[in-house]
């Protein structure tokens, strides 16, 4: 990168990066596949998007004005990794737009129910959110919508907690899963 590309760097791009994977290796922790999300292109959207949806959520309400300034960075992070993915996927560079924007839309409603569930501690809300997008409204076996919810409120309370001069310096700590997965939790 030359220097021009150093001074169109914008403040949080580093950070928001560095927080964008933070979620994704979240999100990759085998035992939401082993539970049953389901190990595909969309399940693996999904349950990125629930990750990045709650660090999102935490920044956006951080009374320093460079939180929502952060959760803007680790949005664009996550949308420049899907274009990517999908180029490198083999779409077609006149199709890839409109795939972004379906999935910037799906993204959306999904941490716009997510958030609403979280901010009203209604755990049966979550998980129907969870059901109904994670498992396209099909109830999970062995209890796994419930067991995310509960995952879901303990990351919401990990990243609570996590003070927002490391979360500037694009470190966020995810609590992990309980060994076994969701089926422990």
């Amino acid at each position: 990168m030359g220097l021009l590309g150093l001074l169109g760097r914008k403040p949080h791009e580093r950070a928001g990066f560095d927080l964008y994977t933070a979620a994704v290796t979240a999100a990759r922790q085998p035992g939401f596949f082993e539970a049953g999300v389901p190990d595909t292109l969309d399940g693996r959207f999904d349950i990125v998007s629930l990750h990045v949806a709650l660090l999102i959520h935490r920044l956006r309400r951080d009374a320093d004005p460079d939180g929502p300034k952060l959760a803007q960075a680790v949005f664009d992070a996550m949308f420049s990794d899907m274009d990517i993915n999908l180029r490198e996927m083999g779409v077609g560079d006149l199709v890839v737009g409109k795939r972004v924007k379906r999935m910037w839309e799906a993204f959306h409603g999904r941490a716009a129910a997510y958030e609403a569930a979280v901010d009203a501690s209604d755990r049966a809300a979550l998980a129907e959110a969870l059901t109904r997008n994670i498992w396209r409204g099909e109830q999970p076996a062995g209890g796994a919508a419930a067991a995310l919810a509960d995952h879901v409120l303990a990351v919401t309370e990990g990243l609570a907690a996590q003070p927002i001069a490391t979360l500037k310096r694009g470190r966020a700590a995810f609590p992990l899963l309980a060994p076994g997965g969701l089926a422990a939790a």
